[in-house]
């Protein structure tokens, strides 16, 4: 998984600063009123919307406009939409497996702007089950390492139902079943340790190594997924050594 969740992280520190940021605060505001729709307005009986708001605070999204989503979703306050999550499936350059979550009020738009994308970036559309069956609901969360060992995290969380813990350079990832992903981060918080995500994700059981050209084209691909207003989340079953993400970056 490393691969791919370091430029993961690496991708949601740059959208902050970059032209991004506006767009990465609608998806988080869009994931808010759909987690409050889904589950009433507590945050506290609903996890999917505690998750939701965290993870909106950590990347700066105003607290008005959190509390706003959540009373959109609710149906407390005018002007929510009426979301409905859609999997698109498909294949990548070098033949790598991509899940598209798309989080949208008009189908037929998703369903144009993948396919569009998908197709000027050499990757192209697949059958629904082709692809998804080479990924498993996983629940992750990723910690910042602030000087802890990787002992520190498993003792944490091992009575939580941790699957496991991955290094990730300045962050850990904790691995455990998406059913065990909100007794994880509580343990986290128990223990005192900060967290800056922790979302039900789907993870990759097997993974396609890539070169630096392989890296480039998935990631172009993929930021071209992310341009969309549509596409919630992307995930594809790539490997990229840190050589060659060394490369990529600089």
């Amino acid at each position: 998984m490393s691969g791919h969740s370091k430029w993961a992280t690496t991708k949601h520190k740059k959208a902050v600063i970059d032209a991004k940021r506006g767009k990465l605060f609608a998806k988080l505001i869009k994931n808010i009123e759909v987690a409050a729709r889904m589950g009433g307005a507590d945050p506290e009986g609903n996890p999917t919307l505690y998750d939701a708001i965290q993870k909106a605070k950590k990347q700066s999204v105003p607290n008005k406009n959190i509390d706003s989503a959540v009373k959109r979703g609710a149906g407390l306050e005018a002007g929510g939409a009426d979301y409905e999550t859609i999997m698109y499936e498909g294949y990548g350059p070098n033949g790598v497996a991509v899940l598209i979550e798309c989080l949208t009020d008009n189908r037929n738009r998703a369903a144009s702007d993948v396919r569009v994308a998908m197709t000027r970036n050499g990757g192209s559309m697949a059958d629904p089950g082709s692809v998804s069956y080479l990924f498993n609901r996983k629940g992750v969360v990723i910690v910042p390492k602030n000087g802890r060992t990787e002992d520190d995290i498993l003792g944490a969380v091992l009575e939580a139902g941790v699957e496991e813990v991955n290094d990730l350079g300045e962050n850990f990832e904790v691995i455990s079943e998406a059913t065990d992903l909100v007794a994880v981060r509580t343990a986290l918080v128990d223990a005192g340790i900060d967290y800056d995500s922790a979302e039900a994700s789907f993870v990759p059981s097997m993974q396609v190594e890539l070169d630096e050209e392989g890296a480039r084209k998935i990631f172009k691909l993929i930021d071209a997924l992310d341009d969309s207003d549509d596409v919630q989340n992307v995930f594809a079953n790539f490997d990229v050594p840190d050589d060659v993400m060394a490369k990529v970056d600089a």
